[in-house]
């Protein structure tokens, strides 16, 4: 569980990135779910847009993200997600 500082400082991280996956129509799946958890792996802090045909509640969306690849929800900002893993092997960020 990420601390009020940690959530402000990744947030800050966060600012600069560009969404590189968004979940449209069909909603959140097996296959999106696999390659965040290896985009998470390689970058530990990314963003996720979900787009205006998405069915499902931008919350509802975080959650099955977050629960699927055991990330923290850093923000939910507009149509945008902010997702937070650990790396095992590409530690790059240090939290405050």
């Amino acid at each position: 569980m990420l601390t009020g500082k940690q959530k402000r400082f990744l947030r800050a991280q966060a600012n600069q990135l560009k969404p590189i996956f968004q979940v449209g129509k069909i909603g959140v799946n097996q296959n999106m779910i696999d390659q965040i958890e290896d985009a998470l792996e390689k970058r530990e802090l990314l963003k996720v847009s979900i787009l205006q045909n998405c069915m499902d509640d931008k919350d509802t969306v975080a959650e099955q993200l977050a629960t699927g690849t055991d990330a923290e929800i850093v923000q939910i900002i507009g149509n945008n997600i902010v997702l937070y893993k650990e790396s095992t092997e590409n530690k790059q960020i240090r939290l405050p």
